[in-house]
């Protein structure tokens, strides 16, 4: 059995029910450029090395059910996964029921894990610019019957404000819904600029008024040994952030 020690497990005031995980670059099968857990299957990595990967994860996190995965595409669209029959186009899940993973995969990308204090519902979120801009935060909250203060947030390893270069439509996109967004875009020139995508997802949770918002301490760019990036590799692989009720 593999072991999860480079593994994160977020440290956030969760309940006891409610369990989560990140996985890193390490621990799997999957040969270069996808070395080594590779959990996506849509990056042309060998699918039996991800069907292992994937196996692998479940037998070491010890899960009855097979995580929800998720066909992500940059959108806003939320599914429950305690529905097995639902299409699974969406870049969120979300589940009130004990056992169903809920998991989004991540190579620069904000994961974003969301449950409330009862420990009653959980929701896994892929966070992208565009997701960001076009609601996709707010899509999963709208999902918890609760205040905003009865939620708590912990973002996972996402690519850091030093290496994110946007253009102007993209600081441009942002500002018109929210000028105090500024702060999060630090001009480098030629209409380029650095933005820090976890202060703009900050901002939406703290417009919600979460009542817990963690997280958001790395970066998958700089970081080759632990985390797989797209923008720095281009072919490469995915991790999983997965959040559940036990």
């Amino acid at each position: 059995m593999r072991r999860m020690d480079d593994w994160i497990v977020p440290e956030w005031p969760a309940p006891d029910s409610v369990r989560a995980i990140i996985t890193t670059r390490t621990g799997g099968c999957s040969q270069p450029p996808f070395n080594s857990l590779n959990l996506a299957d849509h990056v042309d990595d060998n699918p039996a090395h991800v069907a292992e990967n994937r196996a692998m994860l479940s037998r070491v996190l010890g899960l009855t059910t097979e995580p929800m995965w998720l066909e992500q595409v940059h959108g806003c669209d939320v599914v429950e996964a305690d529905d097995g029959s639902c299409i699974n186009i969406a870049d969120a899940s979300t589940s009130s029921e004990p056992g169903k993973v809920c998991v989004v995969m991540t190579a620069d990308c904000l994961p974003l894990l969301l449950c409330n204090r009862a420990g009653t519902r959980v929701a896994a979120v892929h966070a992208g610019w565009r997701g960001l801009a076009d609601g996709v935060i707010e899509a999963a909250l709208e999902r918890f019957p609760e205040d905003g203060k009865d939620i708590l947030a912990w973002m996972g390893p996402a690519i850091g404000p030093d290496r994110f270069e946007v253009g102007d439509e993209v600081r441009e996109k942002f500002l018109a819904q929210n000028p105090a967004d500024g702060i999060a875009f630090t001009p480098i020139g030629a209409g380029k600029w650095l933005a820090d995508i976890y202060t703009l997802a900050r901002h939406r949770l703290r417009a919600a008024n979460c009542g817990y918002v963690g997280g958001g301490d790395y970066c998958t760019v700089s970081d080759a040994k632990r985390f797989f990036s797209y923008r720095r590799d281009g072919v490469t692989g995915r991790m999983a952030s997965l959040i559940w009720i036990e």
